[in-house]
C-alpha cells in the first residue's frame, strides 16, 4: 500500500489544503493528514478542533485520515509507514521553504520521497494567516474554505463573518 502523509497546521483548513489533499488522494492508496499540534506561532484552534473540522471537510475521501502528530514531522511518517509527504506550493517563497524541509527531511529519513502540488491559480494567495484576518475583520471567505470552517470562524470571530 502506498501511503503518504501531507503535514501541516491547517488553522484552519481552508480550500486550498483541500484541493491538495483532494488531489493527492488519487496519487496514494491512503494519505494521511497530519495536524501539528504545537506549531511555532499563534493558533486560533485547538488540535482537536483542527482534526474534527478536517474530518468532516474530507468525509468524502473514502481514502484519507486525519490524525494530530507532535515532535518531527520524520517520526509521524515512520509511524504511518509512509513513503511519501506531500506539500502545495503557491508561489515562489514557499519553494524556497519546500525546498529546504525536503533536503532536512532526506537527511532524517532518506526512504521518504517529498511531493510537491502546485497550488490552483485561485488558491495562490490564499493562507490561514490572511484567511482569519478577514474573517476576524468581516470579510466575506465563503468561497475561501469549507461550509464548516466559515461556521467555525463564525463563533471564534463572534459572528463577524
Amino acid at each position: 500500500m502506498r501511503i503518504a502523509i501531507y503535514p501541516g497546521t491547517f488553522d484552519p483548513i481552508t480550500n486550498g489544503h483541500l484541493d491538495i489533499a483532494t488531489r493527492a488522494s488519487k496519487l496514494f492508496d491512503k494519505l494521511v493528514i497530519g495536524v501539528y499540534e504545537t506549531p511555532n506561532k499563534p493558533v486560533l484552534f485547538s488540535p482537536e478542533e483542527r482534526v474534527e473540522l478536517i474530518r468532516k471537510t474530507i468525509a468524502d475521501l473514502p481514502n484519507v485520515e486525519v490524525e494530530s502528530f507532535g515532535g518531527l514531522t520524520v517520526d509521524f511518517a515512520k509511524r504511518a509507514k509512509a513513503i511519501a509527504m506531500v506539500r502545495g506550493l503557491r508561489m515562489s517563497a514557499d519553494f524556497e521553504r519546500e525546498f529546504d524541509m525536503a533536503m532536512m527531511t532526506k537527511k532524517l529519513y532518506p526512504k521518504l520521497e517529498f511531493v510537491c502540488l502546485m497550488s490552483r491559480v485561485e488558491y495562490q494567495f490564499l493562507s490561514s494567516s490572511l484567511l482569519k484576518e478577514a474573517a476576524s475583520l468581516g470579510g466575506d471567505i465563503h468561497d475561501l474554505v469549507p461550509a464548516n470552517v466559515v461556521e467555525a470562524l463564525k463563533k471564534k470571530f463572534k459572528g463577524k463573518t
